[in-house]
């Protein structure tokens, strides 16, 4: 099984490059299934209802969250009448939805759990490595299991990676919007990258449009960060080929697709 991962999409030019670009990926790869972190699709911070539509209708399965699932208060009303959308499994207060789920893929069972990391991270959560221990006590199915794991450090990824070796299929690691060159295959046969990377506007800083970052963080002046609504786009993601008896990772590939102005087709 060929699973495509896509790194955090980013506002209107992330959301435009996975309509535009997805589908020459799917068929390139043979792609079975598709994840996406969608936690900054909606103006750079949340998903709202009718950009996880948007998302799905242009060919993601399912859609993970991070530390920006509750920026769209919207989201609230949505998140249980909604299928494909999986948030942050560690949270320390109720909130709807689910933190992990199982999808039926050609026959064969593909669990996708989302986790916050705990360092350097201004959300409060329960242990990422405690609350996949009391999920995988509770769920009984042998399964493909992809963890996005979204958190700022690349150590705390790494060893959370190592604890659950041989556990998941892959640990993916998200949020800090910078493509690694990491991707491996662990001794146990589990995935791993520090992080995919993002999906949106290249030009900026993390997808933001850099007129609007710098001064707020060089300069320390108060202000909003910005994504543009249209600009030169990069596509991160990884592909995973899986075997469908072991559910071990045989292979985990990275892509990177950087537009050319001349391809944009908002320019």
């Amino acid at each position: 099984m060929n699973i495509l991962f896509i790194g955090d999409i980013v506002g209107r030019v992330g959301r435009r490059m996975v309509r535009e670009y997805l589908s020459t990926f799917v068929e390139k790869y043979n792609v079975d299934f598709v994840i996406a972190n969608g936690e900054n699709a909606t103006h750079g911070k949340g998903l709202s209802r009718n950009h996880y539509f948007e998302l799905i209708d242009a060919g993601v399965d399912v859609i993970t969250l991070g530390n920006h699932y509750l920026s769209k208060n919207e989201i609230t009303r949505y998140i249980d009448k909604v299928d494909c959308l999986v948030r942050p499994l560690n949270l320390l207060n109720e909130f709807g939805g689910e933190g992990s789920a199982i999808f039926d893929v050609n026959g064969i069972p593909v669990r996708v759990t989302n986790l916050l990391g705990s360092a350097f991270m201004t959300e409060s959560v329960n242990s990422p490595y405690l609350s996949i221990l009391d999920l995988l006590a509770e769920v009984e199915e042998d399964c493909i299991h992809i963890v996005d794991y979204h958190g700022e450090a690349t150590g705390e990824k790494y060893s959370f990676a190592y604890a659950m070796d041989g556990k998941v299929t892959a640990v993916l690691g998200t949020h800090t919007h910078v493509q690694t060159n990491d991707a491996r295959i662990l001794e146990g046969g589990t995935a791993f990258i520090s992080d995919v990377g993002m999906t949106g506007f290249n030009d900026g800083v993390l997808g933001f449009l850099k007129e609007t970052v710098v001064p707020k963080i060089v300069y320390g002046q108060s202000g909003k960060m910005q994504t543009p609504d249209d600009g030169n786009g990069i596509f991160s993601a990884v592909i995973m080929n899986i075997d469908e008896n072991t559910y071990k990772c045989k292979s985990i590939k990275t892509i990177k697709y950087i537009e050319s102005e001349h391809e944009n087709k908002n320019n």
